[in-house]
């Protein structure tokens, strides 16, 4: 249900200059929309959870901000992450 350090190191070796660069931005986007992700089977079975929803909104709120920064830095990079996670529909 939760990221293994093996996924979050994928997700950092692909997305991040260096295997320690998790301070990127398309490294968060791309951990934080893993953990959105996994959360979908636990609202399935727990439709009442709603302490977990609020944690799930603040983690779509903190991808939209450095989602909306990212666009503002560089468009391209913007759109190449929102390709590559299917973020967009």
């Amino acid at each position: 249900m939760s990221l293994t350090k093996e996924r979050k190191a994928e997700l950092v070796a692909k997305y991040g200059d260096n295997p320690d660069d998790t301070g990127k931005t398309e490294v968060q986007i791309a951990i934080l929309t893993e953990r959105i992700k996994s959360l979908g089977p636990h609202f399935d079975s727990n439709k009442k959870d709603k302490h977990s929803l609020r944690g799930l909104m603040k983690m779509v709120g903190k991808r939209r901000h450095l989602l909306d920064h990212l666009a503002e830095k560089d468009i391209e990079r913007y759109r190449s992450i929102i390709k590559e996670l299917g973020i967009r529909k």
